[in-house]
């Protein structure tokens, strides 16, 4: 009888521990509206456009026209905003718009049945059309905000440098040597593109922060920015933050855009399309500088997955795109990403993007990290460009947290600070050439490879080697 009762408590125990580890599963729930799918559809040109060239003013803004004016760039038809008449047709077909990109003359439409598309494909001036999105089932629930806290501190990471646990990543670089000379990003304006800035609004050691706009270009309510996922809170921390001996970032005195771009509950093809319209955004925004830790390879449906064949920067629309921004007059600054122990490997799109900087990380002693992706590109160029520390990097979390954490999300934005830093001493150089005055000022360069690419930069011979 003893051992019956034994055997009896035993299951219940272990129906109970069962029943404990599914309730603290996240339940997931139907996703909303039901079954829809998005097509990626490619315009054939720009005809019937509203707007004239001759008027740029009114599709860009004044600090993106001073940009260009400064580094002598023509303002051309790619800058021409998506033909509104065509628009309107796609409406007509029954289409709801969900973005376009006018860099790549496309439109991402959505629709409730793949049959409905079956009229886009037939107009006279659409070129071509892909299927992008497919509704998951079901998706998992929004984890929601975290608690902020009030005071900036790492349990256990204390210094006694000016620049707090940051001092590592920052003098790596001889960052300090700028900062040192009054070059801390002032008058510069950076873009972060990312998947949600958790808190920004209300940890205190971003108050400080010049936060010149921000943006969604992924869901209707723009207050999801800062509700879910901390990533970009990470990443602009590493560059904005400026709390005397706890953390201070690679930027300080820049100006900020944040750009939400990243889709959270699935990983589809549309997230490339969303990432060409926030850095389109940026650019007719005006600023100096696109950071991106977002990265494509593989997606939930494998047909919609790129192939290495495609790292060529010119074959997905947001490698397109960010090879492009150079000739906009912006820096854009890329992860390489995190394949490098994987199947994969390689870099992500887009950052096999061509007149870029993509940045692998490296661990304090300045070794490549393990995880860190690697090149080359699919027609031969070197990647990643250069690197920075990110096995671990310091940064702050969502809850408002010093931390140290793995990934060449962290790498990326260190490197874009100080090129606003060195761009604010050297206001009269090209977006083409401070990338390769930040190439030729690494430690590698002259003998760049796939997997350290240029090196580790120094950023005080950049800013008097050249």
């Amino acid at each position: 009888m003893n051992r019956l009762f034994a055997t009896i408590l035993l299951l219940l125990c272990v129906t109970a521990s069962a029943m404990s580890q599914d309730d603290a599963k996240p339940r997931k729930k139907a996703y909303p509206g039901g079954k829809c799918y998005m097509m990626r559809v490619t315009l054939r040109d720009k005809q019937m456009n509203a707007f004239d060239l001759q008027k740029p003013e009114a599709f860009l803004s004044p600090k993106a026209l001073q940009r260009r004016r400064r580094q002598c760039i023509e303002v051309d038809s790619t800058d021409l905003p998506v033909s509104d008449a065509y628009i309107m047709g796609l409406q007509q077909c029954g289409m709801e718009i969900v973005t376009k990109s006018k860099w790549n003359n496309t439109v991402v439409v959505k629709a409730k049945s793949m049959s409905a598309f079956k009229p886009v494909a037939r107009l006279p001036y659409v070129a071509q059309t892909r299927l992008v999105w497919i509704s998951p089932d079901s998706i998992a629930p929004s984890e929601g905000r975290l608690a902020a806290r009030k005071e900036l501190r790492g349990w256990g990471m204390e210094s006694t440098s000016a620049y707090g646990v940051a001092y590592g990543q920052i003098h790596a670089m001889n960052g300090e040597s700028l900062h040192a000379r009054n070059y801390t990003g002032k008058g510069m304006t950076i873009a972060v593109l990312d998947g949600g800035f958790m808190n920004v609004d209300r940890i205190p050691a971003f108050d400080m922060v010049n936060i010149a706009g921000t943006a969604d270009v992924v869901a209707a309510d723009k207050k999801t920015m800062f509700r879910n996922v901390d990533h970009g809170t990470k990443v602009l921390s590493t560059m904005a933050l400026n709390v005397e001996e706890r953390y201070v970032g690679t930027a300080p005195n820049a100006a900020y855009w944040l750009i939400r771009c990243e889709d959270n509950e699935s990983e589809q093809l549309v997230e490339e399309d969303y990432w060409a319209a926030a850095a389109e955004m940026a650019d007719s925004a005006g600023v100096d500088i696109i950071t991106s830790s977002v990265g494509y390879s593989e997606f939930d449906h494998k047909e919609m997955s790129h192939r290495y064949t495609e790292l060529d920067g010119m074959t997905s629309v947001c490698s397109r795109a960010a090879s492009m921004l150079a000739s906009k007059g912006i820096v854009m600054v890329s992860s390489a990403g995190n394949e490098g122990m994987g199947s994969w490997k390689k870099i992500n799109v887009p950052a096999d993007a061509r007149d870029i900087i993509t940045v692998g990380a490296v661990t304090p002693a300045g070794k490549n990290a393990a995880f860190s992706s690697i090149g080359p590109t699919a027609d031969n160029r070197t990647k990643p460009d250069v690197m920075a520390y990110g096995s671990p990097a310091a940064v702050v979390s969502g809850r408002g947290s010093i931390l140290n954490d793995m990934g060449t999300s962290f790498a990326a934005p260190q490197v874009a600070g100080l090129i606003a830093c060195l761009w604010q001493a050297h206001p009269n150089k090209t977006a083409k050439e401070i990338i390769d005055i930040v190439r030729k000022a690494a430690d590698n360069c002259n003998t760049p490879d796939n997997i350290y690419g240029f090196g580790i930069p120094d950023f005080a011979k950049a800013m008097y080697g050249y």
